[in-house]
């Protein structure tokens, strides 16, 4: 009888036949570029993508997080700064990044929370550019470069499909990214596009988005069907479930503790 051994890996699950030392959903020694990943849900996706056994280059537009990223994650990941607010700067990141197996973008600043009224065109236009502009950009550069097997994984976001007052830019970006993987994962067969849907997740990016982010996040997780709010590392896992099978394409997964449902 065919022996087949599950292994954990950093968040991604591998079923290997021992028998015959094939695998699926193996990641040791693919390049991964993270867009956003000196942080945060992208910081994470990184940390277990170097425990899966891949490089890891992380871009950030600070250089100091960048620096101090790439020391905790140690080899062999690398960093490099990249303003996605910049297209020329994206494009020239991928020329120098050259060829590599799969992108994530889980760029983005704080969350704009305010009311359409109070949403001024200069404010709007900041937070389009680096959440779905600077994606769609990346993906423009980045396809060429990507190997056969190759992936992009976007992130998008629960206000997409359960939108609150004040978040209709966000929940309009959000629900664009959705689109646009859609439509990637089509037009750039075989190359597989997906999405992931975080929902409330502990992160920095709170600090600048609410007034309390404790009482926010503990008020935002009684709420839920798990009764809190899910973590970096959660979040991650899933991020790299969608880059290291083969057979995702086209999806939106979520991570959201139940919240579509409540």
């Amino acid at each position: 009888m065919r022996r087949r051994t599950l292994l954990t890996m950093g968040g991604c699950l591998t079923a290997r036949r021992i028998d015959e030392g094939t695998s699926c959903m193996y990641l040791a020694g693919k390049k991964i570029v993270i867009i956003g990943g000196s942080s945060g849900i992208g910081f994470a996706v990184a940390r277990q993508a170097v425990a899966a056994g891949a490089h890891v280059v992380v871009a950030s537009s600070n250089q100091d997080r960048v620096d101090a990223a790439t020391k905790r994650l140690g080899e062999p990941a690398e960093g490099r700064r990249l303003d996605v607010a910049d297209g020329d700067a994206i494009a020239a990141f991928f020329e120098q990044t050259g060829e590599f197996d799969h992108l994530v973008y889980t760029a983005g600043e704080s969350l704009l929370i305010k009311p359409l009224a109070d949403t001024t065109p200069r404010e709007a236009r900041t937070v389009f550019e680096r959440r779905f502009w600077g994606a769609f950009l990346s993906a423009k550069y980045a396809a060429p470069r990507l190997r056969d097997g190759g992936s992009i994984t976007f992130s998008s976001g629960v206000l997409a499909t359960r939108p609150l007052s004040g978040t209709a830019l966000t929940a309009g970006i959000t629900g664009g990214i959705e689109a646009l993987s859609r439509a990637l994962a089509v037009e750039l067969a075989p190359l597989r596009v997906n999405v992931i849907q975080p929902g409330v997740i502990r992160t920095e990016l709170w600090d600048g988005s609410v007034p309390d982010p404790e009482a926010f996040l503990r008020d935002a997780g009684s709420e839920l069907l798990t009764r809190r709010v899910g973590t970096a590392e959660e979040a991650a896992a899933a991020y790299l479930f969608v880059v290291a099978n083969a057979y995702v394409t086209g999806t939106t997964l979520a991570v959201d503790g139940g919240a579509a449902l409540v």
